[in-house]
C-alpha cells in the first residue's frame, strides 16, 4: 500500500524512517529547514535501539507538492495544527482512503471524522519517545515503538488494517489494531497526559518522575484520576493503569520530556489544552474530582 505521513517529527519522521528502510511506499510531509535537510541527505536517525545511521534518500515533500493519492495517511501533527492538516487530505486523499491519527490527543480521531465525511477515520496512539534534534535528525530515546489502532465503530472494520499492522512489523514497528480504541487510546492517554503534567509542574524529566519523591507521587495522583474518568465513560482499563505506566515509566531514558514541555518552556503552541485543561473540563463532565489536574491546570494559568 502507499503510505503518507503528515508531519516529520519525532513520531512521523521514525514511522517514515522505519517504514523506508523495510521498503515500503511512504512519503513524508514536512516543511522548512527539516524539509530541505531530509531532501539534501536524507533522514538522520540517533536512536538507543539501532544506533546512528541514515535514511537515504527518503520520500519528503510539503503539501503544496503533494500530488499523490495514498492508500493510508499517517497524521502526525501537533493538537493545535490539525486544522490545516483538513483540507489537504481533502485534496490527496481518494474515497477508499484509510485516516489514522496518532496525536496525543484523546478523541481526535472522532473529531477529525466528522470533517471528513466519507473517508475512513481510525482512532490511534503511538507509544514513542522521539523529537527532532536538529534539523534532518530524529532522536529516539528508549526502545518502544508501537502504534495502536482502530476502528470506534465494528462494522467500519476493512482488510486493509490489518495489512497496515503488517506493514508496520515488516518495518520493526509493533502494530495493534485495536478491538476496544476507545479504551486503548485512553489508557495511551493515561500515561502521556499525567507525564507531561507532572513534567510541567515540576519542571522535570522522566529521570526524576522516576525516583521516589514528590513528581512520582504526583504522576500516580494524575493518574489515578484517568483511571475513574475511564469508569466514568464506560471503557474501564483492563489492567492496573498505575502498574503499568510506571513500567513504562522506568524504561525511559532519565533525560526524556514530553513534548508539550518543551514547547512550553521555548514560549511556542504547546498541547496543553487537550492534554490538561480537557481532562478538567472531561471530570466536570463526567462528574469526576480531578484535584490534582485542578492544581496544574490552575498553576499553568487555566480558568
Amino acid at each position: 500500500m502507499k503510505y503518507l505521513v503528515i508531519g516529520a517529527g519525532g513520531t512521523g519522521g521514525s514511522i517514515g524512517a522505519y517504514m523506508t528502510e523495510a521498503g515500503k511506499d511512504v512519503t513524508l510531509i514536512a516543511r522548512g529547514e527539516h524539509l530541505r535537510k531530509m531532501q539534501e541527505r536524507g533522514l538522520k536517525m540517533e536512536t538507543t535501539k539501532k544506533g546512528t545511521y541514515n535514511v537515504n534518500p527518503i520520500k519528503a515533500t510539503d503539501m503544496e507538492h503533494y500530488e499523490d493519492q495514498p492508500d493510508v495517511i499517517f497524521v502526525c501533527v501537533k493538537g493545535y495544527s490539525l486544522d490545516e492538516t483538513i483540507p489537504f487530505i481533502r485534496r490527496v486523499a481518494k474515497k477508499t482512503a484509510i485516516v489514522i491519527p496518532v496525536l496525543n490527543i484523546y478523541g481526535t480521531g472522532g473529531r477529525m471524522q466528522e470533517q471528513l465525511p466519507g473517508l475512513l477515520v481510525t482512532d490511534g496512539c503511538i507509544y514513542i519517545a522521539g523529537e527532532i534534534r536538529e534539523p534532518g535528525t530524529i532522536l529516539m530515546r528508549g526502545d518502544i515503538f508501537r502504534i495502536v489502532y482502530g476502528v470506534r465503530d465494528p462494522q467500519e472494520l476493512r482488510p486493509e488494517l490489518f495489512e497496515v499492522a503488517k506493514d508496520l512489523k515488516d518495518s520493526g514497528i509493533e502494530g495493534v489494531l485495536s478491538d476496544n480504541i476507545r479504551r486503548d487510546a485512553l489508557q495511551k492517554f493515561a500515561f502521556v497526559s499525567p507525564m507531561a503534567a507532572c513534567g510541567l509542574y515540576y519542571h522535570v524529566s522522566a529521570g526524576d518522575v522516576q525516583k521516589t519523591g514528590d513528581p512520582r507521587d504526583t504522576f500516580v495522583k494524575l493518574m489515578r484520576e484517568i483511571d475513574a474518568l475511564a469508569v466514568a465513560m464506560d471503557v474501564p482499563f483492563l489492567v492496573d493503569i498505575v502498574t503499568t505506566n510506571l513500567q513504562i515509566l522506568d524504561t525511559l531514558n532519565p533525560e526524556a520530556t514530553t513534548s508539550m514541555q518543551r514547547d512550553v518552556y521555548a514560549g511556542k503552541a504547546s498541547e496543553i489544552d487537550g492534554l490538561i485543561y480537557e481532562v478538567v473540563r472531561m471530570g466536570e463532565r463526567y462528574g469526576v474530582p480531578v484535584p490534582t489536574y485542578r492544581m496544574v491546570a490552575e498553576m499553568a494559568g487555566f480558568r
